[in-house]
């Protein structure tokens, strides 16, 4: 079957299940490939961009989201950061990373999902090249030759879609990953995470944070309006129990944790003084597909891999897996190639395992050396402090790989500087 035939038989070139964040700016990047997109996803937009997480934007996943043309409207909406202060328990010494260690206006970004998530979509509802299908759910793929048939259940009726390429973008739980029968490495931390938004009454806000405690450590991160966002990390039972704590009790136990560094705190509340920011409890996980491609079909960040909230990689990994296969698609579609074809995912693939490998270790490494009172442990993080501090070289290199600037780069995030 020809190129041209086979296209008239297609629904599409690429469909898309799950439209998240990493879905939608894999959409985005495709705008102007030629390739003919549809995004498949279970819930409607006012459910999507209603879920209550906020999220740290790396250097690089600016670059991305500028390089497709989203970002100027997404900046103004979230906050940046110029500074970040890491700490290691009531050690006194600190690392503090700085915007001239890379001479750069900022250190990143701080962005709530429902921000992102709506403005991606306001960018791909000027995509001729994209349609969607929602709130839509995928109840069976079948793999062959020449593309992909998959059924779409919407509205009580199941439709059949024809595409070259399936994408998997639909999270850690991925059924297309397991439809595909892609095995798993990793394992369950023996932490929890507790997030939620704290309102703090200090007279910056443009300053990261990351508190490492024997029991876990703990992301606060610097929203618009005198907001933070408070991912904390602890054993199971203790995590449970801080998400159980009165207001009064929790933010006491906050409060003691930042030694006043964000002055006096208090919970999110609406204009009516109804507390709106929940706090959530959720385990971690590290995990690492065995592969990410196979004929017809490729996976996307949390379906792909996940790692521990510390040092705030996970979206950015996403973010950039899904640059990386854009890059990889456009061009092949660009010199004739079938984009479904094995060799093609193939290169998307051997781009980014090798480097998710690296940040899924680091984030493991850090989580394991600081969550530890063993006490040749805490020597050695603690001349490890010392030397990121002292050390220029090591230092502007941690600091390079925490906003992503190290590794190859995708031409959208180049082409944007």
């Amino acid at each position: 079957m020809s190129q041209a035939q086979l296209k008239n038989d297609l629904d599409c070139d690429l469909a898309i299940v799950g439209g998240g964040i990493v879905g939608t700016t894999l959409a985005a990047a495709l705008k102007a490939s030629g390739l003919r997109i549809l995004l498949i996803e279970a819930k409607t937009l006012e459910a999507a961009i209603a879920r209550p997480q906020a999220y740290a934007i790396s250097l690089l996943s600016g670059r991305i989201l500028k390089g497709i043309g989203v970002w100027d409207k997404i900046l103004p909406r979230i906050n940046k950061f110029k500074h970040i202060d890491l700490s290691d328990a009531d050690y006194p010494q600190t690392v503090q990373f700085e915007t001239q260690d890379l001479k750069t206006d900022e250190l990143g970004y701080v962005g709530e999902h429902g921000v992102i998530l709506e403005e991606l979509h306001r960018f791909l509802a000027t995509c001729p090249n994209v349609e969607w299908l929602r709130p839509a759910q995928v109840t069976a793929v079948d793999y062959q030759e020449d593309g992909v048939e998959i059924a779409v259940e919407m509205n009580g009726e199941t439709r059949k879609v024809r595409s070259r390429l399936l994408i998997g973008a639909d999270g850690a739980r991925s059924r297309i990953r397991s439809w595909a029968k892609i095995k798993t490495k990793g394992w369950k931390y023996w932490q929890s995470c507790v997030a939620t938004q704290i309102k703090h009454s200090a007279p910056r806000n443009d300053i990261a944070f990351e508190r490492f405690c024997d029991s876990g450590p703990m992301g606060v991160l610097p929203l618009p309006g005198n907001r933070v966002s408070i991912v904390w990390t602890a054993p199971h039972a203790e995590a449970k129990a801080l998400q159980n704590l009165s207001e009064a009790e929790f933010i006491a136990k906050l409060e003691q944790r930042m030694n006043g560094a964000l002055g006096k705190l208090e919970l999110v509340r609406d204009p009516a003084g109804i507390r709106v920011a929940a706090r959530a409890c959720f385990p971690v996980q590290l995990m690492q597909s065995d592969c990410y491609v196979k004929p017809r079909m490729a996976l996307v960040g949390d379906a792909a891999h996940c790692c521990h909230p510390v040092g705030g990689q996970g979206l950015n990994l996403g973010i950039r897996d899904a640059a990386a296969l854009a890059q990889t698609l456009a061009t092949a579609h660009q010199q004739g190639e079938d984009i479904g074809r094995l060799k093609v995912l193939k290169r998307y693939q051997s781009w980014r395992k090798r480097e998710n490998w690296i940040i899924l270790g680091f984030t493991d490494i850090l989580d394991r050396t600081f969550s530890n009172n063993f006490l040749p442990i805490v020597a050695a993080r603690r001349l490890g402090l010392w030397m990121l501090q002292n050390v220029r070289p090591l230092k502007i290199y941690a600091l390079k790989l925490m906003t992503g600037l190290l590794g190859r780069k995708p031409v959208l995030s180049v082409n944007s500087d």
